[in-house]
């Protein structure tokens, strides 16, 4: 007999990327094994890095801070992403059993119909209304666990978002625009009636739509311990910045799945230790690379061997590190 699934919708009611990001990884740790959340969330003033970004690059943190903005690190992989309260943010947690990608997006783009806008999933994680992006997508999975969120622009600041990023010029040329700004759009573009309640509203019909029934709404004390104990963890400088060491080599490349950097540090002619910046989705391989290449002699022959090794990857794992193992071929080490 197959258990009949559990719907719950969870709002939070403050504006702290911290608290916010701290009560998302405690739910996805409490998330039971036939249970589906909708957890929806807002940040004011804030930029979001993906798990293996590099802080210094990828946003004016000292220009958001200076304006009393806040820079947070998310667990999932993806681009760094700018939040104001024109933007909601949405997530789905779950155990990994229940985890369909299509179903998770139909919520998204039914909500954004119910108001009235024609939209449609693009690229590798993009919601787009025409050829312009309103929502953003990255994912996480732990032993047990799946998380999916995301961002809807609905009346954004756009300048806010163009002036705190810093996206690469590689990034947006490959994408075929010349602004951060000219590639984004706000719900309230495309229908000037849209407002942040019709959309929470229009998501939570959605929910009960795709995943039948009524969903339970209940809240989440931010004072429980184990939610304290996550936020200092994502406020902490070690978690948000970490330790960037002065690299002896630094080689990068823009893919079709993203932007990928290597910093070595070199001792006796093997890598002593490796950083791996990247925006890619696959944010536990992309971590796996490192620990991969330390210990290993400085030449792309031993480098490639170590890569080849790893086994049960998905297909999207196998195509990153073919592209990397053919990157490193062509590199003079």
């Amino acid at each position: 007999m197959i258990a009949q699934i559990q719907t719950r919708i969870i709002k939070s009611l403050v504006y702290d990327p911290w608290v916010n990001l701290a009560i998302e990884e405690h739910l996805l740790d409490q998330v039971t094994e036939d249970e589906v959340i909708l957890y929806l969330w807002q940040n004011d003033n804030t930029v979001v890095i993906g798990r293996n970004q590099n802080a210094w690059k990828e946003c004016r943190h000292l220009d958001l801070e200076c304006e009393g903005g806040k820079l947070a690190r998310r667990l999932s992989g993806g681009g760094a992403v700018y939040h104001d309260l024109g933007n909601l943010n949405f997530t789905f947690i779950m155990n990994k059993k229940h985890y369909d990608l299509s179903k998770q997006l139909t919520v998204i783009l039914q909500a954004v119909t119910k108001i009235g806008i024609k939209a449609e999933f693009s690229g590798r994680n993009d919601l787009v209304i025409g050829e312009k992006k309103f929502s953003g997508n990255a994912y996480f999975f732990n032993q047990a666990g799946a998380l999916h969120h995301g961002t809807i622009l609905i009346d954004s600041d756009l300048t806010k978002l163009s002036r705190y990023l810093q996206v690469s010029r590689e990034k947006i040329s490959s994408k075929g625009v010349d602004s951060v700004r000219s590639r984004v759009v706000n719900l309230s573009e495309v229908c000037k009636t849209v407002t942040l309640a019709a959309v929470i509203e229009g998501m939570e019909e959605s929910f009960n739509d795709v995943y039948g029934g009524d969903a339970q709404e209940i809240s989440v004390d931010r004072n429980d311990f184990k939610i304290k104990s996550l936020v200092q963890k994502y406020s902490s400088w070690d978690w948000r910045f970490g330790n960037t060491p002065k690299f002896d080599l630094s080689i990068s490349r823009r893919f079709g799945w993203g932007e990928l950097e290597l910093g070595f540090c070199l001792k006796n002619g093997r890598i002593d230790s490796v950083q791996v910046f990247s925006d890619a989705l696959e944010e536990g391989l992309i971590r796996e690379i490192g620990k991969g290449l330390e210990g290993c002699s400085f030449r792309s022959d031993r480098m490639i061997e170590h890569l080849i090794k790893g086994e049960g990857q998905s297909e999207n794992q196998a195509i990153i590190i073919k592209d990397v193992v053919l990157w490193l071929s062509e590199t003079e080490l």
